[in-house]
């Protein structure tokens, strides 16, 4: 279980989180929906250790990953895969060197293991035979899988998914959220996504949590944000214009 108690993270004098509770179970998939900018990334930063918080905690299985050092982070990091917005792939390393980046980095294995398992997580995500192209010769949507199969490449616990079908289409999305659905079920892991995409927290969530205004203002299965009579979320969800959230805001002058 992933446990996060009164989180609070201020920048240059803005409150991104305001006290965030959040507790996240074993083998589910939560999605943490908001407006852009609202700290959802910023949130999985902390919860993976790349950014310390001003106050507050977040127990991993017990472990406080606010009180650790680099050393702990790095061991506490290898149970975590990530799929980042872009993808995130070196353009100078080919399909091979990009999957197997973890495993070259942070294990003895050899080359041959490497190559093995390289193969066997591009195959989990629907790519065979494109172990020695460069990422500039892939679609958009092949980049996301090649940074799935990256994601799985050392086998973890818990995956964090940022943003998984931005910068794709939505066919193309629809299939990653597939994917997504498929991993989880083959491998049992316990999913964090962040997206404003409600199609795609729909598809892959167990349960969603709304950010808004640094805090965690809503969480339930998706049927009961689909039900919900809260008019903030329910603005969100259905992309209304006007509402709560963007009460006293002009839209006129972006027209």
């Amino acid at each position: 279980m992933i446990e996060i108690i009164d989180l609070y993270k201020k920048f240059d004098g803005h409150q991104v989180l305001d006290g965030v509770n959040l507790k996240i179970k074993t083998g589910e998939t939560t999605v943490i929906i908001g407006r852009s900018g609202c700290g959802k990334s910023v949130l999985l930063k902390h919860i993976i250790g790349l950014l310390k918080p001003d106050s507050g905690h977040i127990l991993i299985d017990g472990k406080d990953v606010t009180r650790m050092d680099e050393k702990e982070l790095n061991v506490l990091r290898m149970q975590f895969g990530m799929l980042f917005q872009g993808a995130a792939l070196f353009d100078s390393l080919d399909i091979l060197e990009n999957v197997g980046f973890g495993m070259i980095e942070h294990t003895k294995s050899g080359n041959e293991a490497i190559r093995k398992r390289v193969k066997e997580c591009l195959e989990l995500v629907g790519l065979k035979g494109i172990e020695h192209k460069k990422p500039a010769e892939l679609s958009g949507g092949m980049r996301k899988r090649v940074g799935l199969a990256r994601a799985i490449a050392l086998r973890p616990h818990i995956i964090l998914y940022d943003e998984p079908t931005t910068g794709v289409d939505p066919i193309m999305g629809d299939s990653v959220n597939d994917l997504i659905v498929e991993l989880h079920n083959k491998l049992k892991v316990t999913g964090i996504a962040v997206t404003h995409d409600m199609t795609s927290a729909y598809k892959i969530a167990d349960r969603i949590a709304m950010l808004y205004n640094g805090k965690i203002i809503a969480q339930g299965s998706p049927e009961d944000f689909k039900n919900t009579a809260d008019p903030v979320v329910k603005q969100f969800i259905t992309g209304a214009s006007k509402g709560p959230i963007t009460e006293g805001i002009d839209f006129k002058h972006l027209i």
